[in-house]
Order: C-alpha cells, then sequence, then structure tokens
C-alpha cells in the first residue's frame, strides 16, 4: 500500500471510534493490506541495545500489539524492534469502554485500557511460533484483581523467557490502580528481584512513568542498577493535562504523543545523568528530528505509538531514514557516536 492509500485509509479509520480504528489497523497488518516494507538499515543506524543487535534503533513501543497477532508483520514495517504486550498471568477484559480517546487537535490520545489483554498463555503461544528477525520483546503486567502483583511480573517472564528477546517490566501505567507504587524503591527491588530469578538468560527493561521527582527517578536509577537491568524505557504516559485544546482534554487515562514530548525528554536526559544504563526514549516522537533529539539527549534507541495514529505504520521507515540523513549531517559515522551528545540542552 502506497502513502496515498496509506492517507485515505487513515482518514477513513479517524471518523470511527478509535479502539474500532486500531482493531482494523492491525486486521489490515494482518491481511498485508499495510507498509511492509523490511529492514531499514545503514552503517549509520545499525546498533547495539542490551546485547540485542537492532538494524536500526527505531522500536514499536508495547500497546500496539497488545496480543502478538501480528508480529510478522510489524516485523518487516521497518522497525529495529518491536515490543508486544502487556501481558498479565490471566486475561482481562480491561477498564469499561469507551477507553481510548482521541485528541487530534493536541496530535495526542488518552487511554484508560488497563491492561486489557488474552493473557499470558495466549500471547507466549503466539510468539513461540514467530520466525527469526528483529527482537521482539514482551511487555509484562500484573492482573488488575492479583493479590500479588508483583509476583505476576515473574510469573509472565517465566511463562516467556525462551520466546522472547527481552521483557519489559512495566510499573508505569496509570490505568491500574496502585501499580505506580511499585515503582518505590523497596517494592521494585523486590519484584525485580523476583522476575531476574526465572529470566533466564533474557534483558530486562524497566519502563518508568514520566511523572517522578528527582529523588524518585535517582532510586530508580539505584535499584534498577543493582537488580541488573538491561534497559530503562522512558517514559511511559503521563498524568499531566497542560496546554491541552481537545475536548476530551479531561478524560481519566494517560496522555500520550506530542504533549509528552518536551517532558518526557527532559526525564530522559536527567536519568541518563544518573545511570551507565542504556535508556529508550518514548513519548510524542513523530518526526526524525524528534527521534534524534532523543537520541542526543541521551537514549540509544526509542519507540514509536501514537504518532502511527496520526502517520501511519509507514513513519518507521520515513523516521529511520530521516535519522539517518541526520546523523551524516551531522557527521557522525555511527549513531551510538551521538548518545547524549546534546543532553545540556534538556537538563
Amino acid at each position: 500500500m502506497n502513502a496515498f492509500f496509506e492517507r485515505i485509509g487513515l482518514a477513513a479509520l479517524h471518523r470511527i471510534d478509535p479502539e474500532a480504528a486500531h482493531g482494523l489497523a492491525l486486521r489490515a497488518l494482518q491481511s498485508g493490506l499495510a507498509p511492509t516494507p523490511g529492514p531499514v538499515t545503514s552503517p549509520r543506524l545499525a546498533t547495539t541495545l542490551a546485547g540485542l543487535t537492532l538494524v536500526n534503533p527505531v522500536g514499536l513501543a508495547a500497546g500496539f500489539d497488545k496480543n502478538a497477532t501480528a508480529v510478522a508483520p510489524l516485523s518487516r514495517a521497518g522497525f529495529g524492534f518491536i515490543e508486544v504486550g502487556a501481558a498479565t498471568p490471566l486475561p482481562q477484559p480491561g477498564n469499561p469502554k469507551p477507553r481510548l480517546f482521541r485528541l487530534s487537535e493536541d496530535r495526542a490520545a488518552i487511554n484508560r485500557f488497563g491492561f486489557n489483554n488474552e493473557g499470558a498463555q495466549a500471547i507466549v503461544a503466539r510468539l513461540a511460533q514467530r520466525k527469526p528477525g528483529i527482537p521482539v520483546g514482551l511487555n509484562l503486567g500484573a492482573n488488575k484483581t492479583s493479590a500479588d502483583r508483583a509476583a505476576d511480573f515473574a510469573r509472565v517472564m517465566e511463562a516467556a523467557r525462551t520466546h522472547v528477546d527481552f521483557a519489559t517490566v512495566n510499573v508505569s501505567s496509570p490505568n491500574t490502580e496502585k501499580l505506580r507504587d511499585l515503582q518505590g524503591k523497596a517494592a521494585l527491588a523486590g519484584l525485580l528481584e523476583g522476575v531476574m530469578a526465572v529470566r533466564g538468560d533474557v534483558p530486562v527493561f524497566l519502563k518508568i512513568a514520566p511523572d517522578l521527582s528527582e529523588a524518585e527517578l535517582a532510586e530508580i536509577a539505584e535499584v534498577a542498577e543493582e537488580a541488573g537491568v538491561a534497559a530503562i524505557i522512558a517514559t511511559n504516559t503521563t498524568l499531566d493535562r497542560d496546554g491541552l485544546r481537545s475536548v476530551h482534554a479531561g478524560e481519566a487515562g494517560g496522555l500520550s504523543g506530542a504533549p509528552l514530548f518536551e517532558k518526557s525528554t527532559r526525564v530522559l536526559a536527567r536519568l541518563s545523568t544518573l545511570t551507565q544504563i542504556p535508556l529508550v526514549g518514548v513519548g510524542g516522537v513523530a518526526s526524525a528530528e524528534q527521534a534524534y533529539a532523543k537520541i542526543c539527549a541521551g537514549a540509544s534507541a526509542l519507540q514509536l505509538y501514537t504518532a502511527l495514529v496520526y502517520g501511519g505504520v509507514s513513519l518507521a521507515v520515513e523516521i529511520a531514514y530521516g535519522l539517518d540523513r541526520l546523523l551524516e549531517r551531522d557527521g557522525f559515522t555511527h549513531v551510538a557516536q551521538a548518545v547524549g551528545s546534546r543532553r545540556e540542552e534538556w537538563l
């Protein structure tokens, strides 16, 4: 499907309920109706992250393919790596609908899904069938009604460890009551200890919220280093609503997209001064210039999600090629050379 037809498809999807539109987009991928140009790479773009070989540093964030139903086409869509999930031990329906809101005026979205997914067993079964290709990771979650949420993360990790290239501990979603409490120093240390005990040789990432104080960031960095976390994903969605224009601005849930870019990038830059752990920049990336900004602020790689709602899956290719040109313009022969090169601009 060329760019013209993708734009037509996006315009049609924006006329219907956002969650229904997302389901149709996944079905288009599964049916071969979305762009799948294959790997996008160059000597400048090829890199490593936590021991994983990436053809480029542009990844797909968790939440787009919650149930791992479109791993094959997404692996051919130009990304350097993808993350599916979040998966919880037991299937759960999530929060009542409507729970996804498109904020077109703000190039943003608000969701309060609440970890809706088909459960670890179904998701891992699909991951077990995937063919070799770019790295695929799984976002780990906890059931809303669980009596021991920390143990839930370990259960999903143990089930998935032979079928994923990395796993992400997600304690930063604002849509499961008290989940963010697990970002506290003692709770996080205990949770990570349980996951690490069953991970095998799978690198474990940690995804954090943007709504953290300086002291909280420092504690998280300390705990992550002590636990042996391989990368930190900064950041998940925010509870802030500053400057929004959309009629949906007051909806409960996590805000993602363009309004999150500056805040998440500042958190990323600050975190890069607190730890040597590789960072993955997420939040508001919709262009090659913004991807480059995340890298120059301290990210070794980045992830997209909400921008795909407005730019389509082909945005991954556009950003990768654009990033390559920006690296060449500034005299970098390898993307790793640019990591943190302009951190001070965000501090």
